[in-house]
């Protein structure tokens, strides 16, 4: 008997640890000492050029409640810079780390102001206060700063589609929230505002706007905690009262409150694109109550989750603020779109319905193709599906896939079709939660417009440098998104467009000096635009995108083989890669672009176009290089200051650059699921994925001087490529990097090992 129970009770213990183990718990989940949010900090990047936010969001939120300085200017694409220490209020939109301004709407500011309310007609004043970032708290989904010209304690917290303000006001019989629409900053002009009062707790209305989104519509309900005493109406800086409603440009509403000391006033507002119905329906459904702790809470809680999909361990704090801030940036945007009925105000300026799945918005493709997106397919794989039949969305609205679309908006900003190889890089990975023949559709048709030089560039191989600005930037990248049709079209079995699309991949060819060794600009006549200065830059009014031809010489990442060919070989090749990284690090021009930053020689971390270049090594065999360039950007490009970053952050790119480098790889081609290894910077990272399954980086002896790979294997087995396929990551397993003071000049040599790139015709 007794054994006959002791074989039931093991029984029932392996069945335990069998139901156990087909349940999808990430360590992390299990590890309640685990904490990453606490190295999150998001003043990272908002000092100089990063152009990054402090407020409050939650992973890919509709809503960013932030502050804003007051202040136009480039730095203050955010609205807030940290060079600043004034506040004119705090608003429910905002951009992280874009190189234009806009949004930065539905502005609120607590104040103390003393209204005459018997005179037909006075001027507001403008508000604003001075704070001291002594006082600031910014952590993920919350925000607080203390007014010092008003002693007003300002504290935001988020849900997905709604702010939440607390502000903790002194006794006063003439506290003040005022609510500005008239507000506008940079490229951003008010077109007409509109302020219904519901009730004493309740207002809603509209802010529509013109600047970079040429129509940007945002609607909202707001309710406040605390009846307000009573209410005032500024338009155009004149107070009306006794009235309900009231529409204009510079409409401004004043709530007035008499308070005792530390009182305390909420208003939680939620937006929408469609309508007030929209806004309160989402204001209703995602904050029922007043419970600003709880909400706070959750918004931690909800970065927790996602911080934690990847772990890093290092006895360095410094790394690991740095490395979950970027975390932390890289999963800002793209941004919620649909309310929670579905609906969203669509490019083609109707009302449309997101049927099964969530619109979003904000999608910088020309940044975020080369690695966001990729780190996304990674980490956040119930999201890609609804990113692309976002973009699917905006194809049937417009005729067109987006190029960088905002608030349901066309931009046009930047060069490309690079909607193409996020799809192809979803479709060939295996994501199929959309109509992949209509995604194919839409690649083709991007591809064959007669705008932006294409004409040009199916006719003659190239666009001329006398009909087109940005001619080789231009056709370099078309040439690119080209490679990735042809990669759909192929898997697709549509053998005929792949032919087409094969062919003009190589088109890049028709660029390349030859002499010089540079892609330089051609006139329609076939002759090289002259004077020739590799160094020069005209912002965006010249032959290169943000960049000079140093710079652009090397965005070939569907061909570097292809590439290595036209320098000569391999040899050549490695010496032109050094020189670009050991060249003077000056810029010429007078109209320099300003995104020619993070300099190390003509190589520009700071910019989008140099990416890429540090991991070419990899493919003439010398990828000990690649490891020592790498860490260099890493380790003095990269901080955990306010100015800890190097360029515009350009909606997480920057900063999923850094997340992909230090944990020891790099998608070099975005879109051909491969992986280049670099340098690693941590001892061990774990990588929690949606499958259930974990992929485990181990560096063993890694250090500041142990940056070279002396060896690697994966699964138990040497690895001697310098690059992993992302199934072998999907799979699940280990990948081992022994780290040493001098490089293994033997490790990853080899032609076998050289990650794959064959010419493409």
């Amino acid at each position: 008997m007794k054994l006959h129970g002791r074989i039931f009770i093991l029984e029932i213990f392996t069945l335990t640890l069998i139901l156990l183990s087909s349940i999808n718990i990430s360590p992390q989940s299990r590890d309640n000492n685990f904490d990453p949010d606490k190295y999150v900090d998001p003043f990272i990047g908002t000092a100089d050029h990063g152009h990054t936010f402090p407020g409050a969001v939650v992973p890919f939120g509709m809503v960013q409640l932030s502050p804003d300085n007051g202040t136009s200017g480039w730095d203050w694409c955010s609205g807030y810079n940290y060079s600043d220490t004034v506040v004119i209020g705090f608003s429910h939109t905002h951009l992280s780390g874009t190189g234009i301004g806009d949004l930065c709407d539905i502005l609120f500011m607590p104040a103390e102001l003393s209204i005459n309310t018997d005179a037909d007609s006075s001027k507001l004043i403008s508000l604003h206060s001075q704070i001291s970032h002594k006082d600031e708290t910014a952590k993920p989904g919350y925000y607080s700063v203390m007014l010092k010209t008003y002693n007003i304690k300002a504290e935001l917290t988020v849900a997905k589609r709604v702010g939440f303000q607390k502000y903790t006001f002194p006794q006063s019989n003439y506290s003040v929230i005022v609510l500005n629409l008239g507000h506008s900053l940079n490229w951003d002009k008010t077109t007409g505002a509109y302020i219904k009062i519901i009730n004493k707790n309740t207002i809603a209305g509209y802010r529509f706007s013109t600047g970079w989104a040429k129509d940007q519509r945002v609607y909202f309900a707001a309710k406040f905690s605390k009846p307000f005493s009573n209410y005032l109406f500024s338009l155009n800086n004149y107070l009306i009262k006794d009235k309900k409603e009231e529409k204009g440009i510079s409409l401004e509403g004043i709530f007035k409150f008499k308070t005792k000391k530390d009182e305390v006033i909420l208003i939680k507002t939620g937006i929408s694109s469609v309508s007030i119905n929209g806004a309160m329906e989402n204001l209703n459904a995602e904050i029922p109550g007043w419970n600003f702790n709880k909400v706070e809470e959750t918004a931690a809680d909800e970065w927790k989750t996602q911080l934690s999909k990847i772990k890093i361990e290092t006895k360095d704090n410094d790394l690991k603020k740095t490395f979950y801030t970027a975390l932390y940036h890289s999963l800002i945007h793209p941004s919620l779109f649909s309310d929670v009925n579905g609906e969203f105000k669509g490019a083609d300026s109707l009302v449309h319905k997101a049927e099964g799945y969530n619109q979003y918005t904000i999608f910088s493709l020309w940044d975020t193709f080369r690695a966001e997106h990729p780190l996304i397919t990674l980490i956040e794989q119930n999201r890609v599906n609804d990113f692309i039949r976002s973009m699917l969305a905006h194809y049937e609205e417009t005729g067109l896939l987006p190029v960088w679309e905002l608030e349901g908006n066309e931009t046009n900003t930047m060069i490309g079709y690079h909607a193409v190889p996020v799809i192809t890089d979803a479709i060939l990975k295996g994501f199929h939660g959309f109509n992949i023949d209509e995604a194919y559709n839409a690649m083709k048709k991007s591809a064959m417009q007669n705008h932006f030089g294409l004409k040009y560039y199916k006719e003659l191989g190239y666009i001329p440098s006398d009909k087109e600005n940005e001619s080789v930037s231009k056709t370099l990248e078309y040439a690119y998104d080209d490679w990735c049709i042809a990669q759909t079209a192929k898997y697709l079995k549509k053998e005929n467009d792949y032919k087409l699309f094969i062919k003009r991949a190589g088109f890049y060819k028709n660029l390349f000096d030859t002499t010089t060794f540079f892609f330089r600009g051609k006139e329609s006549s076939g002759k090289w635009r002259t004077p020739f200065d590799p160094r020069f830059s005209n912002h965006r009014n010249d032959d290169y995108t943000e960049g000079d031809a140093w710079q652009w010489s090397w965005f070939v990442p569907q061909d570097v083989a292809g590439l290595i060919k036209l320098f000569d070989g391999k040899k050549h090749f490695v010496e032109r890669l050094d020189s670009l990284f050991e060249q003077s690090p000056i810029v010429e021009g007078a109209n320099a672009s300003p995104d020619i930053s993070g300099m190390v020689g003509q190589y520009a971390q700071g910019n989008e176009p140099s990416h890429h270049i540090a991991y070419l090594y990899n493919y003439a065999g010398e990828p000990w290089k690649t490891q020592m360039r790498v860490r260099k950007i890493m380790e003095t490009l990269y901080t955990d200051s306010t100015n800890g970053l190097c360029g515009n952050d350009d909606c997480g790119q920057m900063s999923a650059w850094y997340v992909f480098s230090s944990m020891g790889f790099y998608p070099v081609n975005p879109a051909d699921g491969i992986y280049v290894i670099g340098s690693p910077m941590f001892n061990k990272v774990s990588i929690q994925l949606e499958n259930g399954k974990q992929f485990t980086i181990i560096a063993n002896n890694v250090s500041k001087e142990n940056k070279f790979i002396q060896s690697a294997e994966l699964n138990g087995k040497p690895l001697e490529r310098s690059y992993i396929y992302h199934k072998e990551i999907m799979n699940g397993g280990t990948l081992i990097f022994n780290m040493g003071t001098a490089p293994n000049k033997k490790w990853g040599s080899e032609q076998k090992d050289f990650p794959p790139s064959m010419s493409v015709n």
